[in-house]
């Protein structure tokens, strides 16, 4: 049977991803056969930052999406469902201003649109949407709910299930089955995959992603000095400086309740000094640790019951370890080794690093600052310890297939994991197991039957 095809653009904070899905047509609400077909970076920023020209946030996806008229193949188009989901930076641009929101996603919407595919809709995602389906996403890929047995039979498979950890641009991700009582219902989803049901805890953190943390990080850093006309920056490499304007760091929701009475065009010169205990000094100054008004919490106040089990975290995070362990030749197994890392990170000087890195140089500068929030927020944020912590998995993907919530996104919407328990009937695949199996022991037999005989003639004749 041809196979069937599903598109879904990740319209993320810094930038948006098109991932074409593909899967066996007689297979429909089977499980570890839905795959990555391929996958297309949109050029250009996330569609948040075309708040002031919505109708290029439009324009923006038609090379991605013309991609996608070639690898899905014409006849399939038609019956193609596409699907935009945005989010941590659409959902700051809607707190901002509402109306360019709706405007930036109208204008998404007409693009797609215009396409041959069965448009579904673009919409923004909450942050425990984009939570629970990195999560489905991760446990699906891993065959954790469910799976083929070789003669074609459903299993569902004794594994617990995975931890996901999502790190975006501008919101930041948990996500664990847990046993404990959530004590705060809005951190609880109650799920039903294959009959069976699962308790999962889930938060989103947002202004605790990437872009955000280093924006809210300056502002810090330029208060801590009162805006001077030059500002040393410790998580900046010695050797590094750059002339910033106010508005470049003061243009978010996140920052408003910071927002200095200068002039936002006021420029500052910011010097790195390369301290990393300076560092995570301010870094720890992001979170807050003295609020908590249930029996334990992560940070801000959140309720978050202990980490359990295993965990795969992506993104960002992936991105972050990975810097860690090719460019800088260092392990990551224990906290105190991401903790070291940074703190090398930081002593390194600009020349050194770019000498290391060339092609990374326009992310290279904020390695030490994210490096020492990746150890801040696992270890005193959300309490991984000596012992949970090696239960880490730094990876972006499973198989071929890129791990966040738009495998799941998908799955969910079109009802590719049922609630119920999948009828125990085989497929034809195991109609055909079965088939060659006795063909197998027919053959085998005739053959052992011939090889007797003709033993027992040979014998009969040399006598």
């Amino acid at each position: 049977p041809s196979p069937q095809y599903g598109i879904v653009l990740d319209a993320g904070s810094s930038h948006t991803a098109m991932f074409v899905y593909k899967w066996p047509a007689d297979k429909e609400n089977d499980t570890g056969v839905v795959g990555e077909h391929s996958m297309c970076d949109v050029e250009g920023p996330g569609i948040s930052s075309y708040s002031s020209d919505p109708p290029a946030a439009g324009t923006s996806l038609v090379h991605c999406l013309n991609q996608a008229l070639s690898h899905v193949p014409k006849e399939k188009h038609a019956g193609t469902p596409l699907y935009l989901g945005a989010t941590a930076g659409m959902r700051l641009l809607n707190i901002a201003d509402p109306q360019a929101a709706d405007a930036v996603l109208s204008a998404v919407a007409a693009t797609l649109k215009s396409y041959p595919f069965d448009f579904r809709g673009a919409k923004i995602l909450s942050g425990e949407e984009e939570g629970v389906f990195g999560w489905v996403t991760a446990n699906y890929l891993l065959e954790n709910f469910i799976k083929r047995g070789w003669l074609g039979e459903w299993i569902q498979p004794q594994k617990k299930t995975l931890g996901a950890m999502d790190f975006g641009g501008a919101s930041t991700q948990i996500t664990f089955e847990t046993k404990d009582t959530i004590e705060d219902p809005r951190n609880e989803v109650m799920l039903k995959l294959y009959g069976q049901a699962y308790k999962v805890y889930t938060h989103s953190f947002l202004c605790y992603g990437r872009d955000q943390v280093l924006k809210r990080l300056l502002s810090k850093l330029l208060q801590a000095e009162s805006y001077q006309a030059t500002v040393s920056n410790p998580c900046w490499p010695r050797g590094y400086q750059k002339s910033l304007s106010l508005s470049s760091v003061y243009d978010s929701p996140c920052m408003e309740k910071e927002r200095p009475s200068l002039a936002l065009n006021t420029t500052i010169a910011v010097v790195g000094t390369g301290n990393g205990s300076l560092c995570a000094l301010h870094v720890s100054k992001l979170f807050d640790f003295t609020t908590c008004s249930f029996s334990r919490c992560s940070f801000d106040g959140i309720f978050q019951p202990e980490v359990s089990g295993n965990f795969i975290a992506f993104s960002a995070f992936f991105y972050t370890v990975d810097f860690i362990q090719t460019v800088m030749g260092r392990p990551v197994h224990l906290p105190s080794d991401l903790k070291d890392a940074a703190k090398t990170i930081c002593a390194t000087s600009w020349s050194e690093l770019l000498q290391k890195a060339p092609n990374l140089e326009k992310r290279l500068s904020d390695y030490c600052a994210v490096s020492t929030f990746v150890y801040l927020l696992t270890t005193k944020g959300y309490n991984f310890n000596n012992h949970s912590f090696p239960n880490i998995a730094f990876q972006k993907k499973a198989g071929e297939t890129s791990i966040g919530w738009a495998l799941g996104y998908m799955l969910n919407l079109t009802n590719m994991i049922p609630a119920e328990k999948p009828s125990s009937h085989k497929s034809m695949l195991y109609n055909y197991w079965v088939i060659l199996i006795l063909l197998f022991v027919v053959t085998t037999l005739t053959s052992l039957v011939t090889a007797v005989c003709l033993l027992r003639r040979s014998k009969s004749s040399s006598i």
